[in-house]
């Protein structure tokens, strides 16, 4: 129970950064419905980390990132204000998919293979953004945004995503950077 709603209030789990776990955050609304999000969205991060993978460093990934970024910004906005609506399952069907055929090119990749993602990564990246966003805006829509304030919801929603996958890719940079010091025996 929360005295006096949730409306304009935040949920959160305290120390969930230095920890971990992965949480699952159930609430029961008023009227009977239920949001569920799994906070750190791990099909994201994967999906960006086979990019970094595929890529590698440099401008390429810098733009492989603002590409994927502006690919699910945009069917956020279209499904947020009501311009497109897509089922949630194919959508998160077809977003398992995006990683697994990232994992192919991975594999491909290395045994030697030319990959689509690493001839035309933005292409790629802005693609699959695509159905990134539309998953998104399921999220979005169990929460609901305040109508008043869609766009700056979805402008701060995003903004939070892009810092978020910029600091996710240099920490995956720095790993590898610490990796590559370590001697092989």
């Amino acid at each position: 129970m929360c005295p006096g709603g949730l409306t304009g209030k935040s949920v959160g789990v305290e120390d969930i950064a230095g920890s971990q776990a992965d949480v699952r955050l159930h609430i029961t609304l008023r009227d009977g419905g239920h949001l569920r999000h799994i906070l750190l969205g791990w099909d994201h991060l994967l999906f960006v980390l086979a990019l970094v993978l595929l890529v590698g460093w440099g401008r390429s990934l810098a733009w492989t990132i603002t590409a994927f970024t502006a690919g699910h910004s945009v069917t956020l906005a279209l499904a947020s204000l009501g311009l497109v609506h897509v089922p949630q399952a194919p959508i998160e069907a077809a977003i398992a998919l995006s990683i697994y055929f990232l994992a192919v090119e991975l594999t491909n990749a290395y045994l030697g293979q030319q990959t689509l993602t690493q001839k035309a990564p933005w292409a790629v990246a802005a693609g699959f953004g695509l159905l990134h966003g539309l998953g998104f805006a399921g999220a979005l829509a169990e929460v609901g945004l305040p109508t008043a304030e869609i766009p700056l919801a979805l402008f701060s929603f995003n903004v939070g995503i892009e810092l978020g996958q910029l600091a996710f890719v240099g920490a995956v940079l720095l790993v590898a950077a610490g990796l590559s010091k370590l001697p092989v025996a």
